[in-house]
């Protein structure tokens, strides 16, 4: 039985039981968020190599990173040099997006190697292997059932996107961004038919129950730009996928709904909330959101501001956004440097909410400071190799170079630091 279909029947799955543990939270508590599809636990039965991973927006905030090749980019070997990075930095899940050549190769060999939940994007592989425009609701299922078997834990379906909304995406500015949905898109001109995702959804819902994959029901109709976000188009969608959380809980499959994409500040709160109310609180797994439009090779910075403001009023999961956004296909550096950025808006986030035992990590680095116990420091970074060797750097310019344990740094010096006469004011020393 699936993780929903247990929790239902109150039964507490070493899932359950592990995700209780992590969070800080009773397994009670988990259990009922599972049961009434606020809590997902991406947990196919066939990801021998997993480390369950609880998501929903009263748990601490997950983040995702995307690999993957391209046509043009990338190899087995780079992809799994970033899979260990994105790893190693933090990320809760990976999302293998692989539209290129050896995609189920690459496939196997995260799942072999990758302790966190997997997801795909099923219609990559079926665009590869098919075409864009000959692939049958036949053969959509026979991907799906192909990535379910090999044990992927979680995927991505163009579900909601009808052929009634594609009029008002080509209203917009940039149309339709997102790459399954404007496959769909076309697809569905093309033969003058519904979505077939839409079409054979039982179908999908029976092979995920089968093996446990939770579907992430994905936003077809996310504004790529500022000038598109909150228009009719994206909503209409929206609306759509609050039907489909209800068919999956329906038949016992988890489910949570993915969200924008690009959005000014001033209109992420009622986002959040207005997926909350139409799809059930079902865990909202946005992508940003990036504020603004004009800053290509910061969008990393510009979508963590996003992404920490969309966490804060009820996002689950956040998935990164990296330097290359919009400008190429990220490296091993540019992997690094999304993960480190989302972690940082995620447990910005959860501080400010006072989830449980989130702030602990912030008070332990605050009190090696104040002890100068640069060790600790660099113990307790989200980046602890990034902050030694900017500790370094700092030492080796200045003109004590060989004083990494010393009780001040290179902005202050000895008479200067704050920090240091307020310890020796506090034992009376002065």
């Amino acid at each position: 039985m699936t993780q929903i279909e247990q929790a239902k029947q109150g039964v507490v799955t070493p899932e359950i039981k592990h995700v209780a543990e992590v969070e800080n939270r009773s397994a009670e508590f988990i259990m009922q968020g599972v049961a009434e599809g606020r809590i997902v636990i991406p947990a196919n039965i066939n990801h021998r190599s997993l480390i369950p991973c609880g998501i929903g927006r009263e748990l601490k905030t997950k983040i995702n990173a995307n690999l993957g090749n391209s046509a043009l980019s990338s190899c087995p070997g780079a992809e799994q040099s970033k899979l260990n990075i994105a790893l190693h930095y933090g990320a809760d899940t990976v999302m293998d997006l692989s539209t290129g050549g050896e995609i189920s190769a690459i496939r196997k060999n995260m799942l072999e190697n990758c302790t966190a939940p997997l997801g795909t994007v099923p219609i990559y592989e079926i665009v590869a292997r098919y075409g864009s425009n000959d692939f049958s609701g036949e053969q959509i299922l026979s991907v799906i059932q192909e990535q379910a078997e090999q044990g992927v834990d979680y995927m991505t379906i163009h579900a909601g996107l009808l052929q009634k909304y594609v009029p008002l995406a080509l209203k917009r500015k940039l149309g339709i961004v997102s790459r399954g949905g404007a496959l769909l898109a076309a697809w569905m001109s093309e033969h003058h038919k519904e979505n077939p995702f839409y079409e054979v959804f039982d179908e999908i819902l029976a092979v995920c129950r089968k093996y446990d994959v939770t579907l992430s029901l994905g936003d077809g109709l996310r504004p790529g730009c500022l000038a598109d976000a909150s228009d009719a188009a994206q909503f209409a969608e929206l609306d759509t996928l609050g039907e489909l959380v209800a068919r999956c809980r329906a038949n016992n499959v988890q489910a949570m709904v993915e969200g924008p994409g690009h959005v000014p500040l001033d209109q992420i709160q009622y986002n959040m909330e207005r997926e909350r109310e139409i799809c059930g609180d079902a865990p909202f797994y946005i992508l940003g959101p990036v504020v603004i439009d004009c800053a290509p090779g910061y969008d990393h910075i510009v979508a963590g501001m996003g992404g920490m403001m969309g966490a804060f009023y009820g996002a689950a999961m956040l998935c990164y956004v990296t330097p290359k956004e919009h400008l190429g296909l990220p490296n091993a550096d540019d992997v690094r440097r999304g993960v480190v950025a989302f972690k940082i808006a995620a447990h910005a986030a959860d501080v400010a909410l006072h989830k449980p035992g989130c702030r602990e990590r912030d008070d332990a680095i605050s009190d090696a400071r104040a002890a100068f116990d640069w060790e600790k420091q660099f113990s307790l970074a989200l980046d602890p190799e990034w902050a030694k060797e900017l500790r370094l750097q700092a030492l080796a310019e200045s003109s004590a170079p060989n004083q990494h344990g010393s009780e001040y740094c290179t902005m202050c010096g000895p008479d200067f630091c704050s920090v240091r006469l307020s310890a020796r004011l506090k034992k009376g020393k002065l």
